[in-house]
């Protein structure tokens, strides 16, 4: 017999220890953010193929 956990049950359990943010929700529909870390500017990206890309 295999138990599963269902997602949601997963992402709550994940979210109680690490913060969880959807990518989406950061970017936009630009698909493209910028965070800023200790002074520096980083651009995180979302592909077409679905993909993130965090440059400096």
């Amino acid at each position: 017999m295999n138990a599963q956990t269902p997602r949601g049950d997963l992402l709550e359990a994940a979210s109680s220890v690490t913060p969880i943010h959807d990518a989406r929700d950061l970017t936009g529909p630009d698909s493209c953010a910028r965070i800023v870390l200790d002074g520096q500017v980083y651009t995180l990206r979302i592909t077409r193929a679905g993909k993130l890309i965090l440059t400096k």
